[in-house]
């Protein structure tokens, strides 16, 4: 009986079991990783139309549940938190229309409200590792200054940052997703090859 590999040795055993299954199929890791990291950056090279598109799609989307949240608000007259339904179909039909009728305006609309999200959560971080002066409270209070510079950096940058904002963010996710794929499956693949030698 082999010895249990590093990353192997590391793992639980529900996950040791799942790394062992997934072994075989490497190669689609790392295709699926090496697409995510050339698509995200096209989205960074192309945020401004991936802005747009995305914008254009959320719409759909809101559409889609705000006309499901009505049907199903008047399928369903005698419950009694049906108003409640029907107002937030209603709601979700008209974000919805505005982000496919205007995605500029919506993207600047959302990109204030990550910019917001941003600077209040940084200035929280910011207070709450200076407060408490926990284990390795300097990460924190590192994170919550980038979080409150960015945020300040978009929001300064308004309503120009609200055309590409999104989008870039978009690509940065696919990128940093895509290097997680890749890094997985070369640790599938190593764990192939160390299974395949002989003993």
């Amino acid at each position: 009986m082999s010895a249990p590999l590093p990353m192997e040795r590391m793992a639980r055993p529900p996950l040791r079991h799942e790394l062992q299954a997934l072994r075989g199929s490497w190669i689609y890791f790392l295709v699926a990783g090496i697409l995510l990291v050339v698509i995200g950056t096209i989205a960074i090279g192309s945020s401004i139309l991936v802005t747009q598109v995305a914008m254009v799609f959320y719409g759909i989307l809101m559409l889609m549940g705000g006309a499901i949240q009505v049907a199903s608000a008047f399928w369903a007259r005698d419950w009694s938190g049906v108003f409640g339904g029907l107002l937030t179909g209603v709601l979700y039909l008209v974000v919805g229309l505005f982000f496919v009728r205007d995605p500029g305006d919506a993207a600047v609309g959302l990109t204030l409200l990550i910019s917001a999200f941003l600077m209040v959560g940084g200035l929280f971080r910011i207070i709450a590792s200076i407060s408490h002066r926990f284990h390795h409270w300097i990460y924190a209070l590192i994170g919550g200054v980038i979080n409150l510079a960015l945020g300040l950096m978009i929001y300064a940058e308004l309503p120009f940052s609200g055309l590409w904002v999104i989008g870039l963010f978009l690509g940065i996710e696919m990128i940093f997703s895509g290097w997680t794929w890749i890094m997985l499956s070369l640790a599938l693949r190593q764990i192939t090859r160390n299974v395949a030698k002989p003993l």
